[in-house]
């Protein structure tokens, strides 16, 4: 018995990418995408803002709760945001039919981006499609209260959300000069959504030596719904793959995330045939050594000629812990055997305060391996003095 195939050129066989922009903010950052001429996602635009609406450059555009709202918006209650979405959910789905992957974005603190985002991760999980979120965090100017809907907005987002990147508005002021303009700075923080986008889709689109596909990309994403990091790197010269990996694992502009110990990870690099095995091993092995033991790793290579004397280093890492729940070593407890009873002593060290003499009388050790912290002052491991600057820190 024969089988025939029949082949539909215009169906294409990558995955389906679409972005959605939630609210003002999430409008944003889709026409800043738009703008860059970003291909091979769909872009749409979902707003209680009619007038937003009317001004986005999105081809697809949804207007939420338009009787409820009558088009004015949220009136930065995240409640009427929610409603406004769950009214609107047999659009929604029909908006993400055979969708493969969606990127969500919108500002957090407000109403329509707060309350709606959830619900259309809501709609996106039931529907089977793998769903990350890009959100930004108010400034601390912008108060309390839009800061405590901004934090409940996001962990409602948790609960349906596959991965989750968070952007604080605030971090915006240590990278940005004092005289960049607020237009060009919230732009940093759209750049950060456009190049998870783009690193994305470039991956499921470039085949290559070793190749990442749509499926791998997925197994990462997917890591128990967690906290990623998502990065790209470019450098040229004899350290462009070392310099490149730390490019993609060091946005200061991400939640307070620590690749340290990540469960799992996607590593693509993309250069021309000039790429060396030895540099891709050293930038590789550095952050392998980094994640956890048993972390999921899938590399990729792209060939691409057009790149130069470049090299392109893009890195997803998911299953992140915050830096603030990164575990810390137990008290050390002295063990004394008395009369076959063990007892546990917590040790704790004697505080006393230092005379001038003291430091008269104080000798280095030449046999010392460890200083140890008192006060501001540095304690450095000899060990760690062969461990370049940039891992040590994202180890702190």
């Amino acid at each position: 018995m024969a089988i025939y195939y029949e082949i539909d050129e215009t169906s294409g066989l990558s995955a389906k990418i679409k972005v959605i922009g939630v609210g003002g903010g999430g409008g944003n950052a889709i026409n800043n995408m738009i703008r860059k001429n970003m291909t091979g996602v769909e872009f749409i635009v979902a707003n209680t803002d009619a007038q937003a609406i009317e001004n986005s450059q999105a081809e697809v555009r949804l207007q939420l709760g338009s009787e409820q709202t009558r088009g004015l918006g949220a009136g930065a209650k995240p409640q009427i945001g929610k409603e406004a979405a769950e009214l609107e959910k047999d659009h929604l789905r029909e908006l993400l039919v055979d969708t493969d992957m969606l990127f969500i974005t919108a500002g957090m603190g407000g109403g329509t981006g707060t309350g709606a985002a959830p619900v259309i991760a809501e709609v996106a999980k039931e529907m089977g499609i793998l769903s990350v979120g890009i959100v930004t965090k108010p400034f601390a100017f912008e108060g309390r209260r839009r800061m405590k809907q901004a934090d409940a907005g996001i962990e409602e987002l948790r609960k349906f959300i596959d991965t989750l990147i968070v952007i604080p508005n605030q971090k915006l002021l240590g990278v940005v000069s004092k005289n960049t303009s607020l237009m060009d700075s919230f732009l940093e923080a759209d750049n950060v959504l456009y190049q998870a986008v783009k690193g994305i889709s470039d991956l499921i689109a470039n085949s290559g030596y070793i190749n990442v596909d749509f499926a791998d990309v997925k197994s990462v994403m997917s890591e128990e719904q967690s906290m990623a990091m998502m990065g790209t790197g470019r450098a040229t010269g004899e350290n462009r793959a070392c310099e490149a990996m730390e490019q993609a694992i060091a946005s200061s502009l991400l939640e307070d995330v620590n690749i340290q110990g990540a469960r799992a990870i996607l590593i693509n690099v993309t250069g021309n045939e000039s790429v060396g095995l030895h540099e891709v091993d050293e930038a590789v092995s550095t952050i392998s050594n980094l994640v956890d033991e048993d972390a999921n790793i899938i590399f990729g290579i792209v060939n691409d000629p057009d790149m130069g004397e470049d090299l392109s280093i893009t890195v997803v890492a998911t299953g992140l812990n915050h830096k603030e729940d990164l575990i810390v070593p137990a008290e050390p407890v002295q063990v004394v055997a008395i009369e076959k009873e063990v007892i546990e002593i917590p040790i704790q060290a004697e505080v006393r305060i230092p005379r001038a003499k003291d430091y008269a009388k104080f000798e280095v050790s030449k046999s010392a391996r460890v200083a140890v912290k008192a006060g501001n002052a540095v304690a450095y491991d000899e060990e760690q003095l062969s461990i370049p600057t940039w891992i040590r820190k994202q180890a702190d």
